[in-house]
């Protein structure tokens, strides 16, 4: 009986852990609760007074009990009561089904609505049809005025002697403005001072003419060797406190620093100041004049009206020929079957026959002149390299009396002043094509000429089209990366094409100088460009490219040599800036490098992929090795390029055009080819580079935007390219290390290479130099110079007259009567659209009615 106890429990215990288990209702330690399922308000009281304490412990019974015996006492168990809730009324499914449709339609609505407001809102954006708010001025704005530009001729002073308003030296309290004029006995009556007396600047002790002259026939403007052009006149110093260049240096390139010109000394020899009745511009007789008939001292004025200067150029060369090399003939123009050509009476004879090219005037003559000398007199040693220096225009351009004497000053300067080494062109583009059909007809091809260009420059015009590239350069792949307006062949991204095959036509030159209608020189034109192609050629290739990327600042770095040691150091070992600050942080993407370094270019920088390699082996090879080169590679050697900006690299600057590179493999892991850029396309390139361009363009479909395919090409076949430091002056007072560190702010001090580029959205950095695609202080500048006014400043009364309620600390509140302004020699870009007073052209004969007698 025990064990059938025993086990009846045992099994009675196996089962409690599927049994709810109920403790005692009546137990005081036990607290009810609200959603208990036995609460009071369940039962009523005759129910609960009925029940016992045994039947409630009844759960603690012994085991041995009675099975019969219930284990729970029986209850009576209520729903739940839930508060009472008024009525819902549940919608049809199909009325919840059209409610879902039209909700859902509503988003989506909602969402392309806001698509397309943003797509039209970022396009009229890009078009410029919405203001955008302006934004914030650039910190340099904060920066004063420079006021000592607009010095006069009345307060110069010898440059030794001169203390330059800007840069300042670190720790220099600054000066007070009207010091400038106080302390260079300066006298209120323009009348009473005393003018110094310009001088000729072939005489200059430092000019090219003094320093390397050169022996050849003298070249005139007539044919009867009887018409000189009147040099150029200049000053001895500078207006007292005139700024240094913030850039570059006169003392590197050989350039005259302590010299100074004004307008009528500089343009009076070529009609500026005389009338058109003298042959002259009819312009420039305004404001301060007083010792301008100097100019013409020992040589007349030139009557211009009747001036050829393409017959002018072609007699210089004529009478030099023996200086230079055989002209090339001119490429063969291939017209099929030409029934006056000479019969070849065998096969060998007539291939010989195609490869020949009829001799042009100027070839005989060239030759002719060439067998005279080698006759009669001393021969020349050696035979030097000529240079074609193309200016770029269009047909429809305005030109202007301050355009006129720009040319001739480059002729005048370039081709005669150098024996014909240099010959001027003039490269037109025809805009419409189709309403000129100039390729279709010849006599259409010349009245464009005599309809657009003045009459003495017509016989130096190449005209060129948009369509004729297109069908020269057939098969590029087009990126648009300016929109569907501005093709790979028009005028913006395809300027480089009309070069190239100006070239290629004209293969007489071994260099070429692609300049810009406008661009300014204050000085000599002969002296500026052969003391820069001097310089150039001296440069040696070892860290060549590394120097290119830098502005160089001497107020800053020091000499050349601390410049060029600045930028080894930089370049091989890297420095901290920007664009790898945070490198290594967690949470970066990049990698901390030990040596943020770069390889140093030695050599082609070619593409990954070999398919887009064209004719390596004509490129140049290092002589040695990079590390056992002693800076002799490259020196005496000709630069194939010449830039006057930095040629930075491009890639990861926020520059808008630094993918617009194409016809290169960029799948496959090879990504952007290596190429270099430089903002302004004015740059003397050789035939080397040139041709080069033509034909990978023309064969392997290669390209790039026009300021950045020559630098690429010059960088991917090794050859010589070389950015000259050349003086550049800047209209505020920058601190110097501030400005260094904006220009420089690329990867390891460079220009480029990182988005913190001075080149792309930082470029307003710019703006104030006299240098630059933008500038706004170059024009003015130059117009103040010219003895305009600019902004309510300037002109003939400030020049007479001096002001003596103001104060001269602002440009505005100079107080002026120191004579015209005196410039050393600088180059300005852009100047565009000078307007001079001129005076009425004689041949315009105003009818004059006759009075009425009995009136």
């Amino acid at each position: 009986m025990g064990l059938l106890s025993w086990n009846r429990s045992h099994s009675r215990d196996g089962r409690q852990s599927k049994l709810p288990v109920y403790e005692n209702l009546n137990s005081p330690s036990k607290e009810r609760y609200s959603n208990d399922s036995y609460d009071d308000s369940d039962y009523d009281g005759d129910s609960a007074a009925s029940l016992s304490p045994s039947t409630s412990n009844s759960r603690v019974t012994s085991a041995s009990g009675s099975s019969s015996m219930p284990m729970m006492p029986k209850r009576k168990f209520a729903l739940p009561r839930t508060p009472r809730q008024p009525l819902a009324y549940r919608l049809p499914n199909k009325v919840i089904r059209y409610l879902c449709f039209g909700l859902t339609s509503f988003i989506l609505l909602m969402i392309f609505t806001l698509i397309r407001a943003s797509h039209n809102e970022n396009r009229a954006l890009a078009e410029g049809k919405i203001d955008r708010p302006p934004a914030a001025p650039p910190s340099w704005e904060a920066f004063p005025f420079i006021t000592r530009y607009y010095g006069g001729i009345r307060t110069l002073v010898p440059f030794s002697q001169n203390l330059p308003e800007y840069p300042r030296p670190k720790g220099e309290p600054p000066v007070d403005k009207l010091f400038y004029v106080n302390s260079s006995s300066w006298i209120s009556d323009v009348e009473e001072r005393n003018l110094p007396a310009s001088k000729e600047y072939i005489q200059y002790p430092q000019s090219v003419f003094q320093n390397s002259p050169e022996e050849f026939q003298e070249c005139f403007l007539d044919k009867d060797n009887k018409i000189r052009v009147p040099p150029i006149r200049y000053y001895d110093g500078r207006p007292n406190g005139f700024p240094e260049p913030v850039l570059g240096s006169y003392e590197l390139l050989g350039l005259p620093e302590d010299i100074c010109f004004e307008r009528y000394g500089r343009y009076g020899p070529y009609g500026f100041g005389y009338s058109v009745r003298s042959g002259g511009l009819g312009t420039g007789e305004h404001g301060e004049k007083e010792g301008f008939e100097s100019t013409w001292d020992k040589v007349p004025q030139v009557d211009w009206s009747e001036m050829n200067w393409a017959d002018v150029q072609r007699r210089c060369y004529q009478a030099n020929a023996a200086r230079y090399a055989t002209i090339a003939p001119e490429p063969p123009s291939p017209h099929g079957f030409y029934i006056s050509e000479k019969i070849s009476t065998n096969l060998q004879e007539r291939d010989v026959l195609l490869d020949e090219t009829p001799k042009t005037s100027l070839n005989k003559a060239a030759e002719e002149t060439t067998s005279e000398s080698a006759s009669g007199e001393k021969p020349v040693a050696t035979q030097l390299p000529r240079t074609a220096v193309v200016i770029r225009c269009w047909d429809e351009y305005r030109w202007r009396e301050e355009d006129i004497m720009n040319v001739r000053s480059l002729i005048s300067e370039l081709a005669l002043a150098s024996g014909g080494r240099y010959d001027v062109h003039l490269l037109v583009q025809v805009k419409n094509d189709a309403a000129h059909p100039i390729w279709a007809d010849a006599a259409t091809y010349q009245q464009r000429i005599k309809d657009t260009i003045p009459l003495e420059f017509q016989g130096l015009v190449t005209f060129w089209t948009e369509t004729q590239m297109l069908s020269l350069y057939q098969g590029i792949f087009d990126l648009f990366a300016r929109g569907p307006d501005l093709p790979v062949h028009g005028v913006y991204r395809g300027l480089q094409m009309a070069m190239q095959y100006f070239a290629y036509q004209h293969p007489e030159y071994d260099y070429y100088w692609q300049w810009e209608m406008d661009i300014r020189y204050t000085g000599h034109y002969y002296d500026l460009l052969t003391k820069i192609e001097n310089w150039t050629k001296e440069q040696p290739r070892k860290g060549l490219w590394e120097r290119n990327a830098r502005f160089y600042l001497p107020s800053v770095h020091g000499t050349w040599e601390d410049f060029k040691q600045m930028a080894r150091v930089q370049s091989e070992m890297g420095t901290t800036g920007a664009d790898n600050l945070w490198d290594g942080l967690p949470g970066t993407d990049k990698q901390s490098q030990t040596n943020r370094g770069e390889k140093p270019i030695w050599g082609p920088e070619r593409p990954k992929d070999p398919k887009d390699w064209f004719e390596p082996n004509d490129d140049p090879v290092p002589e040695t090795a990079y590390e056992k080169d002693k800076y002799v590679w490259g020196v005496g050697e000709e630069a194939d390029y010449i830039t006057f900006n930095p040629m930075f690299n491009p890639e990861g600057t926020t520059w808008g055009l630094a993918d617009d590179i194409t016809g290169y493999n960029t799948t496959g892991g090879n990504g952007m080819p290596p190429r270099r850029a430089q903002i302004i396309t004015a740059s003397r390139m050789s035939r080397r580079l040139l041709m080069k361009m033509h034909r990978e363009t023309a064969f392997l479909k290669h390209h790039a935007f026009p300021e950045m395919w020559p630098s690429t090409v010059a960088l991917q076949h090794g050859y010589k390219a070389v950015f000259v430091p050349h003086p550049l002056y800047v209209d505020r007072e920058w601190p110097t290390d501030l400005f260094a560190h904006t220009l420089n702010n690329g990867r390891n001090g460079a220009t480029g290479g990182s988005r913190t580029s001075v080149f792309g959205q930082r470029e307003h950095n710019l703006v104030g130099l006299t240098w630059f695609y933008n500038s706004g202080f170059a024009p003015n500048l130059y117009r103040r110079w010219l003895g305009l006014k600019v902004n309510n400043d300037g002109g003939e009364e400030f020049e007479l007259t001096a002001d003596e309620s103001k104060n001269g600390t602002s440009v505005n509140e100079m107080r002026g009567g120191e004579g015209r302004m005196c410039l050393p020699p600088m180059l300005l870009h852009p100047v565009k659209g000078v307007e001079l007073p001129v005076e009425i052209d004689p041949e315009d004969k105003v009818e004059i009615p006759e009075s009425d007698p009995a009136a």
